[in-house]
C-alpha cells in the first residue's frame, strides 16, 4: 500500500479517493462477507415463528418444518422442556428428536448426546422411564461414522450405565455385545465394545464376569486390529478390580504379559502403564518372578523403542521404584537409581547452541520428547529420594537435582520448583543443601518458575529458617546472606511484568517474612518498597496485598520508632495524601488494621484521622467510609472511649445534614440503621473503678443491670439537658454527669426502619445555620426529636487534648478537613480559629 498523499494534492475524485484506488479495493473485499453473512428477507421468512405458539408446539414445529439450526435449538432446550413438562416432552417432542437425528450432522448429534446426559443427570424423570425412553436411541447412534460423534454418545451411555439395574444392562447392552465384539464387526464396533466391557465389569458379580464377559475380554485382547488389542489392554484395570486377586493373577496377569511383547508399540506402552497401575494387587511373588523382568526389559529397551515408551517409563519410575522397593536387590536398586540419573540429562548432550530453524524436524521433536523426559524426571523427584532415603540426598541425588533446577528449558524448572516443598520436608534437618537452589528458583528468568515457587514459599522459609525442625527458632536465616536481594528481585521483576496475579501472589506470601527475617531488615529493605507499590501501583489487587502485608509487618515490629514512623507515614501520606486514591487505600488499610491489630491500637493512633475523612471533597471517600463505620465503631468501648463516640456522633450527624451526594446520602443512612442496632462493648474494669469513684457499692446486680441497658432498647427521659462537646469539655455536675451517660448508654424502641426514611424526608434541607427540627438516631443507638442551632464549627472536635500520646504537638499532623467546612473570616477572628461551641439538644420523647 503506497504512502498517502499531503493534504494539498489531495482531491475527491474517483481515482484519488483517500489515495489510491488500490484501498478501494481492499476495503470491497473486506466487506464482502459481512454482505454476504446478511439474511434476505425469504430466509427471516423462514426462520419467523408465530409468538403465540407454546413451548411444546414450537419444538415440535421447529423439529418437522425449521431448518437445521433451529432443530439443534430445540434439542439444547430438550432438558428445560423435561423439567418443565416431561409428560408431554416425552410424547410429543423426543419422536420427533428421534426422527430428525436419522439425518442429523455433526452439530446436532453432539447436542443432543449432551442433552441426553444432562437429562440423565437432572433426574428428570426415573431411571426406568429414561431406559425406556432414551437408551435404544443412545445405542443406535454409538457406531456413527464420526469418531467425534461416537465417542460422545459412548460417554452418554456410561454414565447411563452407572445407574441402570442389572437385568437392563444384561438384556439392553450385556446380550447385544456378544455379536457387536465379534471379528466380523467394525473396528469401531469392537472399541466401542472394549470400553462398555470395562465399565460393566464393576456391575455384576465375579460368576457373571468370569462366565459371560472374560472370553469376550480375552477375545479382544487378541484381535487382528493393534487399536483393539491396545484399547482391550487399557481396560483390564478395570476389569482386575472388579474380578479381585484370584482371577487377576490367573486371567489378566498373563494377558498383560502376553500383550507387553506385542509387535504394537502402542500395544507394549498400554500393557506397561496398566501393570504400574495394577502393583498393589499382585503379591510379593508375582512382583519379583513376573513384575520385576517385565520393567527391567522396558527399561533396557527404553532407549532403542520408541520415544513415547521412553515418556512413560520416565513418568512412572517413581511409583515402579516405591512399588518394588522391598524386592530389589543392591545391585538393581543401584541399576534403577543410574537409570533415573541418566533419563535427567537425556538430551543436554546435544545441546550446542543451534538455531532451530537449521534443525530437521525430526530432531525437533525428539528434542521436545526430550524435555517432557525430564519434566518427568522432575515430577518424580520425591519419589525418588525416598527410594534412595533423605540421609544419602547428598551423596546419591544432590548433582542431579541441581542440574534439574539449572535445565534450560522451562517446563523443567517449572516442575522442579513444584516439588520444591516437598524435597524440603523429605530432607529435614538436611535442607540447608537446597539453599543455594532456592536462591536460583528465586532469580530465574521466568515468572512462570517463580509463580510455582511461590506457592508454598512461606512453608519453604519456615523450613530454611528452623532447620527442618519443627520448633520455631531464634536465628533466622544467618546463613543465607542472599536470600533478601532474591526476594527484593523477584518482586521488582513480577511487579515490571503485566502479569499482575504473581506480583499480588508474591505480595501475598511476603506475609511470612516477621517468621523468617529479623524486623530491623523488613523495615529497612521491604517496608518502603510496600508503600511504594501501594502509592504508585495501578493495579488495585496489588495495593491491597501490599497494605495487609504492610500491616503484617507494622503487627511484627516490636521497636516504638518504627512503628510511630510507620503510623505517621501511613496518615501522612496516605490518610491526608492529596490523590483521593491514596486516601482511599488509606481506608483499606484501616480496615486491615481493624483485622489485625487490637480495638485500643486502632482507637489509639487511627481513630481520628478515619473519621477526619467524613470532610473529605470526593464522594468515592466519604461513600468508602460510610462502609467502615461500624467497623470503626466496634473498636470502642464504654466508658473508655466515650469521648470517641461522641466524635463519632458528631461527624455522623454533619453528614446526614450537609451531604450534598444523594449516592452517599442514601449510604449513610443506611450506615445509620446498621450502627443504631450495634452493640457497644463495655469495659468492666473501668466501670468498676467510675462506680466506687462515685462512692456506690460495687455488686453484680448493679453491674448486670448496666449492661442490660446497653442491650434493651428502652424509652429516652422526656427532658433530659445534653451537651455536645469534646472530651475536654466535662466541667459538669455530678449528677449532669450521670444522666448525661446514662441517656448516652439507652436505646430507642421506636427506631425502625418505616419510621427512618419517612422522617429523613426533609434532611436535605437541613441547614447548618439554621434552626430546624429533625428526627436524628446518634452512632449510639440514641434516638430523640432535637431542636438543633448549630453552626460548623460547633462539629469541630479534633483538638490537641483529643490527640493520641504519639501524636502530641511536638510532632503534629496536618489537618484532613477538607472543603466541606465554611473557612473562619481572619478579620472577625483576629487569625485564631475560635473555640468550639457547645450544642444544647432539647430532648423529648419520639413520636413512635
Amino acid at each position: 500500500m503506497h504512502p498517502p498523499p499531503s493534504a494539498a494534492a489531495m482531491d475527491f475524485s474517483q481515482n484519488s479517493l483517500f489515495g489510491y484506488t488500490e484501498d478501494l479495493q481492499e476495503l470491497t473485499i473486506i466487506e464482502r462477507p459481512v454482505r454476504r453473512s446478511l439474511k434476505t428477507p425469504e430466509e427471516i421468512e423462514r426462520l419467523t415463528v408465530d409468538e403465540d405458539l407454546g413451548d411444546i408446539e414450537r419444538a415440535v414445529y421447529l423439529l418437522s418444518a425449521g431448518q437445521d439450526i433451529q432443530g439443534t435449538s430445540v434439542i439444547a432446550n430438550l432438558p428445560f422442556l423435561m423439567r418443565q413438562n416431561p409428560a408431554e416432552t416425552l410424547r410429543r417432542v423426543l419422536p420427533k428428536v428421534r426422527e430428525v437425528l436419522h439425518v442429523a450432522g455433526v452439530e446436532m448429534q453432539l447436542t443432543a448426546a449432551v442433552s441426553f446426559l444432562t437429562i440423565l443427570q437432572e433426574e428428570s424423570v426415573s431411571v426406568h422411564t429414561y431406559a425406556h425412553s432414551f437408551l435404544q436411541t443412545i445405542l443406535l447412534h454409538l457406531e456413527h461414522r464420526d469418531a467425534g460423534v461416537s465417542n460422545a454418545w459412548l460417554e452418554t451411555l456410561l454414565s447411563v450405565i452407572e445407574v441402570l439395574p442389572k437385568d437392563t444392562l444384561r438384556h439392553e447392552i450385556l446380550n447385544p455385545l456378544v455379536s457387536k465384539a465379534q471379528l466380523s464387526q467394525t473396528v469401531q464396533s469392537r472399541l466401542v465394545s472394549c470400553k462398555i466391557l470395562g465399565k460393566l465389569t464393576n456391575k455384576f458379580d465375579a460368576h457373571t464376569i468370569k462366565r459371560e464377559i472374560l472370553p469376550l475380554v480375552k477375545s479382544l485382547c487378541q484381535d487382528v486390529e493393534y487399536e483393539v488389542r491396545s484399547c482391550m489392554c487399557r481396560q483390564l484395570e478395570n476389569i482386575a478390580q472388579g474380578i479381585g486377586t484370584d482371577l487377576t493373577k490367573s486371567v489378566v496377569l498373563p494377558e498383560l504379559m502376553e500383550l507387553s511383547r506385542d509387535e504394537g508399540c502402542s500395544v507394549r506402552l498400554a500393557a506397561f502403564e496398566t501393570v504400574v497401575n495394577l502393583l498393589d494387587v499382585f503379591d510379593t511373588d508375582d512382583r519379583s518372578q513376573t513384575i520385576l523382568p517385565l520393567v527391567k526389559s522396558f527399561c533396557e529397551k527404553s532407549f532403542k523403542a520408541d520415544e513415547s515408551i521412553l515418556i512413560s517409563l520416565s513418568f512412572h519410575l517413581g511409583k515402579l521404584c516405591h512399588g518394588l522397593y522391598g524386592i530389589f536387590t543392591p545391585d538393581q536398586h543401584l541399576r534403577f537409581l543410574e537409570f533415573y540419573k541418566k533419563l535427567c540429562t537425556l538430551g543436554l548432550q546435544q545441546e550446542n547452541g543451534h538455531n532451530e530453524n537449521q534443525v530437521p524436524p525430526q530432531l525437533l521433536e525428539q528434542e521436545k520428547k526430550y524435555i517432557s523426559v525430564r519434566k518427568n524426571c522432575a515430577y518424580n523427584l520425591p519419589a525418588m529420594i525416598v527410594f534412595v532415603d533423605p540421609k544419602n540426598f547428598q551423596l546419591e541425588l544432590y548433582s542431579t537435582f541441581f542440574c534439574l533446577c539449572h535445565d534450560p528449558e522451562v517446563p523443567v524448572r517449572y516442575t522442579i520448583a513444584i516439588c520444591f516443598y516437598e524435597v524440603s520436608k523429605l530432607l529435614n534437618s538436611g535442607v540447608y543443601l537446597i539453599h543455594k537452589e532456592l536462591i536460583t528458583l528465586l532469580q530465574d528468568e521466568s515468572l512462570e518458575v517463580l509463580d510455582a515457587l511461590i506457592d508454598h514459599l512461606p512453608e519453604i522459609l519456615e523450613l530454611m529458617s528452623t532447620g527442618g525442625e519443627s520448633s520455631i527458632q531464634e536465628s533466622k536465616l544467618p546463613s543465607l546472606p542472599d536470600l533478601i536481594p532474591a526476594l527484593t528481585a523477584a518482586e521488582q521483576r513480577a511487579a515490571a511484568s503485566l502479569k499482575w496475579r504473581i506480583h499480588e501472589k508474591l505480595l501475598q506470601k511476603y506475609a511470612c517474612l516477621p517468621h523468617v527475617i529479623s524486623s530491623d531488615q523488613i523495615y529497612y529493605r521491604f517496608l518502603q518498597r510496600m508503600f511504594t507499590i501501594m502509592m504508585t501501583n495501578k493495579v488495585l489487587p496489588v495495593q491491597k496485598a501490599a497494605s495487609r502485608t504492610l500491616c503484617i509487618f507494622l503487627r511484627y515490629n516490636r521497636k516504638q520508632e518504627q512503628r510511630l514512623e510507620v503510623i505517621q507515614k501511613l496518615i501522612e501520606q496516605l490518610g491526608q495524601g492529596k490523590s483521593y486514591w491514596n486516601r482511599l487505600r488509606f481506608l483499606d488499610t484501616c480496615e486491615f488494621i481493624i483485622e489485625l491489630f487490637s480495638k485500643s491500637f486502632f482507637c489509639k493512633y487511627f481513630f481520628l484521622p478515619v473519621i477526619e475523612l467524613t470532610h473529605d471533597p470526593v464522594a468515592n471517600v466519604r461513600m468508602k467510609l460510610c462502609y467502615l463505620l461500624p467497623k470503626v465503631k466496634s473498636t470502642l468501648k464504654i466508658p473508655e472511649d466515650k469521648h470517641l463516640l461522641q466524635q463519632l456522633e458528631m461527624c455522623v450527624r454533619k453528614l446526614l445534614c450537609q451531604e450534598k451526594d444523594k449516592d452517599v446520602l442514601a449510604i449513610v443512612k443506611r450506615t445509620v440503621l446498621e450502627l443504631d442496632r450495634m452493640e457497644m462493648s463495655m469495659d468492666a474494669e473501668q466501670l468498676e473503678k467510675e462506680k466506687q469513684q462515685d462512692g456506690r457499692p460495687v455488686n453484680e446486680k448493679t453491674f448486670e443491670k448496666k449492661r442490660r441497658d446497653i442491650k434493651t432498647p428502652t424509652a429516652p427521659p422526656k427532658s433530659v439537658p445534653t451537651a455536645v462537646a469534646g472530651p475536654s469539655a466535662s466541667t459538669t455536675s455530678t449528677s449532669a454527669s450521670k444522666e448525661i451517660k446514662k441517656s448516652k448508654l439507652i436505646r430507642s424502641q421506636s427506631i425502625n426502619n418505616h419510621a427512618f426514611h419517612t422522617k429523613y424526608g426533609n434532611l436535605d434541607k437541613c441547614s447548618s445555620k439554621t434552626s430546624t427540627v429533625a428526627y436524628i438516631p446518634s452512632a449510639s443507638g440514641l434516638a430523640k426529636t432535637s431542636t438543633i442551632s448549630l453552626t460548623d464549627d460547633s462539629f469541630r472536635t479534633r483538638n490537641a487534648s483529643s490527640l493520641p500520646p504519639s501524636f502530641s504537638p511536638s510532632t503534629p499532623l496536618p489537618s484532613t478537613s477538607r472543603g466541606t467546612a465554611h473557612p473562619v473570616d481572619p478579620k472577625s477572628s483576629g487569625g485564631k480559629e475560635p473555640p468550639p461551641r457547645k450544642a444544647t439538644l432539647k430532648s423529648r420523647k419520639s413520636n413512635p
